[in-house]
């Protein structure tokens, strides 16, 4: 059923390849301030504004088809399938990133939250895979504190991609915290889910 919601959906799948594409367009960086110094000042701006855009509007339309089928009456089996895809493709594609790029040695602490939130997310998919086949998804629905943590996670990507001072705010060392902050509300919510999870296991 190809509804509006359903469509604004299938375009964040499809940008995602062409997020993938920019962020490899970006110029080399060093160890240390991550800003090539041969690389035009330029080049380094646009770049990452559009690497940083293009995952914003991806995230902002994230809310923006669940709003429109609620608000339209468009709900939608195929908009259920396909929203919660698009949102773990999404936050799994940067996080692949943002471990690609930031060196493990120097910046293991990205790739530790980044295996978390990723675990996580295949963890809870497998729960709500399993509670529908028993006819007891309900009991999984997104939490307040789920939605919180997707929020949180959001900026937390959008800083770590940003890089560039953000009005004079340092964004790596802003992205770092609010990944962490991610993290536990990750492992929070991951456990919430699977205690209500493991409740049906006997039955």
């Amino acid at each position: 059923m190809m509804t509006l919601p359903n469509i604004i959906t299938l375009s964040r799948i499809a940008l995602i390849p062409i997020f993938v594409a920019l962020y490899y367009f970006q110029p080399a960086y060093n160890l240390d301030g991550f800003i090539n110094i041969k690389a035009p000042d330029n080049i380094f701006t646009q770049i990452n504004f559009w690497v940083t855009g293009v995952y914003a509007f991806i995230s902002t339309t994230d809310y923006l088809d669940g709003y429109l089928a609620r608000k339209l009456n468009m709900t939608s089996q195929l908009g259920a399938f396909l929203d919660p895809v698009a949102d773990k493709l999404m936050v799994s594609v940067a996080l692949i990133l943002l471990v690609d790029f930031y060196p493990t040695d120097t910046h293991w602490y990205i790739t530790i939250c980044a295996l978390i939130i990723i675990s996580r997310e295949i963890l809870v998919s497998a729960l709500r895979e399993w509670m529908g086949t028993i006819g007891q998804r309900s009991t999984v629905n997104v939490s307040y504190i789920g939605k919180v943590k997707t929020f949180v996670q959001v900026f937390a990507i959008l800083f770590l991609l940003y890089q560039q001072p953000f009005f004079g705010l340092p964004s790596f060392e802003i992205g770092v915290a609010l990944l962490l902050a991610a993290t536990l509300l990750t492992l929070y919510s991951g456990f919430i889910y699977l205690k209500e999870g493991v409740k049906t296991f006997d039955s």
